[in-house]
């Protein structure tokens, strides 16, 4: 595995006293989470939105933020390093056990099919995945396709999972945005 990826730096603007746009805040992310039993994995929660259309002078809600998804009508931000997956499956599944405990306990809220991989969920939200450093499989019920730099999955809604096979850690900005079921 390659060395440590860099630290992710949040920077926020704002607007002083006098009407003019600044930065207002440059570090690291208030938020940062992993998990014992799944080395390597780190989630950056950098900042959450609560309404839609949301009051740009909100403050960040990110703090109190808990689990995956994100606040009724808002957003959420967070970039996640994603290790290799373990080619044993009882190990494979004890990550995603781990990683549903620790991080993300409310993943699966909804029912899903998790027999083409242990860390199948469904969602009731749009989520924006953009691969920063590294590759990704999104595994759907029905296909999978390897995610490079760059490239962007726009999910639905869909049972789909995320699995590194690459052998080095994965960087992802994963955006979510609340939806609805019609």
């Amino acid at each position: 595995m390659p060395k440590d990826l860099p630290p992710i730096r949040r920077i926020v603007t704002g607007i002083d006293a006098k009407g003019r746009s600044r930065i207002v805040e440059d570090g690291p992310p208030p938020v940062i989470s992993t998990v014992a039993a799944r080395p390597g994995l780190r989630n950056a929660n950098l900042w959450a939105t609560s309404a839609a259309p949301v009051a740009l002078d909100e403050p960040d809600k990110i703090a109190d933020h808990k689990g995956l998804y994100p606040p009724k009508l808002g957003t959420v931000i967070r970039i996640m390093d994603i290790p290799p997956e373990p080619q044993n499956e009882a190990e494979l599944q004890a990550w995603y056990k781990a990683t549903g405990q620790g991080m993300f306990p409310d993943r699966d809220r909804i029912a899903g099919d998790k027999s083409k991989h242990p860390g199948m969920h469904i969602t009731d939200t749009v989520d924006y995945a953009i691969i920063l450093f590294g590759e990704m499989y999104a595994v759907m019920e029905d296909g999978e396709t390897l995610m490079k730099p760059g490239d962007v999955l726009v999910q639905r809604g869909t049972n789909h999972s995320w699995s590194n096979r690459s052998g080095e850690v994965c960087r992802v900005a994963f955006i979510l945005v609340d939806g609805r079921r019609d």
